[in-house]
């Protein structure tokens, strides 16, 4: 008599399920809190999420994480996660100053940046593709941030370079979710590269200007984003 044949296990697809069900999460929040059904300072309380979308709290506590990697909420040591304040305004005035001042440090530093410095930013750039492939949303902003402050530090304008770098840092969340939300990973990955070359070939001029309208195309491009999602404010 022939052996009886074993069933063929399947691989087990706990964790695929657990990554399937938190970006639906994830989703069904990032909408409602794009569409201001969640206002700025909601708290977003994961064992009533858990129970709301009939999940556990692993995959609801992934969606949280991952919307704070976009900088929709913010979580907080005891207190837990709520919405985070984020106004079409807030985006205009931040990129409005970044355009300004950043061309200026630029124009002030490309000069004086040295092979080192171009390998370093062509590493960096480098990282920075292979993270938007590989969708680690947190490192976007990092490397995006340390990309801009390498080619601005040689202006010797110290005070100018440090209200930048932290007008960058105040965008990181920005930055993200306009990379996340939008077509704009492709455009970024092409203009950061076209910028260093024009920056290496002593374009100058053309480089400043293509770092001008690459600020002011980004904070555009989610403008308009938070416009088409977010609800208008109900008359009083």
């Amino acid at each position: 008599m022939a052996p009886e044949a074993k069933p063929i296990t399947k691989p087990a697809q706990k964790p695929l399920q657990h990554r399937t069900i938190a970006a639906a999460v994830a989703q069904s929040l990032r909408d409602r809190i794009l569409d201001g059904a969640f206002k700025a300072g909601f708290p977003l309380r994961q064992d009533a999420l858990a129970n709301e979308f009939g999940v556990s709290r692993i995959p609801v506590r992934e969606a949280l994480m991952q919307l704070e990697a976009e900088g929709l909420v913010k979580i907080h040591p005891h207190r837990g996660a709520i919405v985070s304040e984020l106004s079409t305004e807030e985006v205009e005035e931040l990129f409005e100053l970044r355009a300004l001042l950043e061309p200026r440090l630029l124009k002030a530093s490309v000069a004086r940046l040295t092979q080192d410095d171009y390998e370093t930013l062509k590493q960096i750039l480098q990282e920075y593709s292979a993270e938007l492939r590989a969708k680690h949303i947190r490192r976007w902003g990092e490397l995006n941030t340390e990309f801009h402050r390498l080619l601005y530090r040689h202006a010797e304008q110290p005070r100018t370079l440090a209200i930048v770098v932290n007008l960058l840092q105040e965008c990181d969340r920005h930055t993200r979710l306009q990379l996340s939300l939008t077509d704009g990973m492709k455009r970024a990955e092409a203009e950061h590269a076209e910028l260093l070359r024009l920056c290496e070939t002593g374009q100058i001029t053309a480089a400043c200007e293509l770092l001008r309208t690459h600020i002011e195309d980004v904070g555009k491009s989610l403008r308009t984003y938070l416009k088409q999602h977010q609800r208008p404010e109900e008359p009083r």
